[in-house]
């Protein structure tokens, strides 16, 4: 019985194994991404590929959110430009990972972040976006070094956002505000006249807020 065990674990071991071996050849490039570094259009391709063989021998929320991480930013890349065509399939692709991965794992704040971003690509301001904005607060709301995508995807989904909706993030805002050891990157997510006229909004009833605001934009411009 015990080795019948040991050969049944290392059965079960061998597709985990094989998708940790494919996965890695994705590495190097998923790692120039997400460092903005200079990359090309077949080594994004064959890194997508590398992942595409992890998920087959091994589908889980882990793999399927690497994949969707990768997916993402090849569609979103300054570096090069893929077709239309191309670039919507990679989003659409990244969203059916980030949806198959959260209903097995939902209470990744980051992952719903990402499909907030995806689906605004995708479709531009809307419920669609927000609904995975708003489950990524209430999933990790006072996760830090998550706020500056979020802020700006807030900004970015305003007109979209119902009232009651508009209530609580700006609730979380300011609550952000309070906590936030280093508030430069307020300044930062500002890219319009409009952006700023929000963030003041978000942060009317902090003392000394508007002041501090006015003296990071500023330093920005410098």
């Amino acid at each position: 019985m015990l080795g019948l065990g040991g050969v049944l674990l290392i059965w079960l071991c061998i597709p985990v194994a094989r998708s940790a071996w494919q996965a890695q050849y994705a590495d190097p490039v998923a790692n120039k991404l997400r460092l903005n570094y200079q990359t090309s259009l077949d080594e994004v391709v064959m890194g997508i590929e590398a992942l595409d063989r992890a998920v087959a021998s091994d589908p889980t929320a882990g793999r399927r959110f690497q994949r969707s991480e990768l997916l993402m930013a090849a569609a979103l890349s300054p570096f090069f430009t893929p077709t239309t065509e191309q670039r919507a399939d990679w989003l659409r692709f990244a969203e059916a990972d980030l949806v198959a991965g959260l209903a097995v794992d939902p209470g990744r704040g980051l992952q719903w972040l990402r499909l907030a971003s995806v689906r605004l690509a995708l479709g531009g301001p809307s419920q669609q976006s927000i609904a995975p904005l708003m489950m990524s607060i209430d999933t990790a709301a006072m996760l830090e070094w998550i706020w500056p995508v979020r802020l700006q995807l807030i900004l970015d989904n305003w007109q979209a956002l119902t009232p009651a909706q508009r209530d609580k993030v700006a609730v979380y805002v300011a609550q952000t505000w309070q906590l936030s050891t280093d508030r430069r990157w307020f300044a930062s997510t500002i890219r319009s006249p409009v952006d700023e006229l929000f963030v003041r909004y978000f942060l009317r009833n902090e003392p000394g807020a508007q002041d501090e605001i006015t003296r990071l934009l500023a330093e920005r411009k410098k």
